[in-house]
């Protein structure tokens, strides 16, 4: 359901996806998770109506255990704007993106 509201607020904010990866289809898990995150100045996660912000340098074991779902995967929807990545849905957010 998160990523059906995410994409809603995407299409309906005119903001382009330039490339989209169907969790559901190619997982992303173990180290690849780091790989997706490491060129990211810093990782906002959707945590409740929590917002958390981490370096994902310094902050490594705590993003971790926030943005890898139960299975080990990367939790979706996931998206990646302007060197920082935003993991997880919640309102706050997503209205945010909107604004940009």
């Amino acid at each position: 359901m998160s990523c059906k509201k995410a994409w809603e607020v995407l299409t309906n904010n005119n903001i382009e996806v330039s490339e989209e990866v169907n969790a559901n289809k190619n997982p992303i898990n173990g180290e690849g998770i780091l790989a997706v995150v490491k060129d990211a100045r810093e990782v906002v996660v959707a945590s409740g109506k929590k917002t958390l912000v981490f370096d994902p340098v310094k902050d490594q074991d705590a993003m971790l255990a926030k943005i890898q779902g139960r299975t080990g995967n990367l939790r979706a929807p996931s998206l990646r704007i302007e060197g920082r990545m935003y993991i997880g849905y919640n309102e706050d957010i997503y209205g945010k993106l909107a604004e940009l």
